[in-house]
């Protein structure tokens, strides 16, 4: 069985994220969206774990090879713990490619074992990021295009309460 993860912080997901999720579900038997703690941000995620991995198991519903876990670890000890070979990660620009490259680096020599695979998003996704969707909907702006329809209103809500 071919199995791949894709990990983020996912705060909120976007229809970026969810373009890379669902492309890898077609290139893998099985997809672990893993919620990482990104350890630059610890304290200033708007949304808890559990949240975020309701927003993505509501927006992956449709499919069947896709479920969601979060881990506050090394990803490759995450891998290795699941017996996933293959980290799926989605690039917008130039400058997340050395970041991410670098790390792929770095994981496989902690983990020889494990491919980082590269998907480009699309061109309509490329300046999305959660942090530019967040500001957007906190300055009263519509996010409708720019994240998944199911989830829109309750981000929209949440963001906009501190307003």
């Amino acid at each position: 069985m071919r199995k791949a993860i894709c990990p983020g912080s996912f705060d909120p997901v976007t229809n970026g994220h969810m373009d890379v999720i669902e492309r890898a579900s077609k290139l893998f038997d099985e997809v672990t969206v893993v919620i990482m703690t990104n350890f630059k941000k610890v304290g200033s995620t708007t949304f808890t774990e559990e949240e975020r991995a309701a927003f993505i198991r509501t927006c992956t519903q449709h499919l069947p090879n896709v479920r969601v876990d979060y881990y506050n670890g090394l990803l490759v000890d995450y891998a290795r713990e699941h017996d996933i070979h293959v980290i799926v990660k989605g690039l917008r620009v130039v400058s997340d490619f050395e970041n991410e490259f670098q790390q792929s680096i770095a994981n496989r020599h902690m983990n020889p074992d494990v491919e980082t695979v590269f998907l480009p998003c699309q061109d309509k996704h490329l300046f999305l990021s959660s942090s530019l969707i967040k500001q957007i909907c906190e300055l009263g702006g519509d996010i409708s295009e720019f994240v998944p329809a199911p989830i829109c209103d309750e981000i929209t809500e949440r963001l906009r309460k501190g307003r």
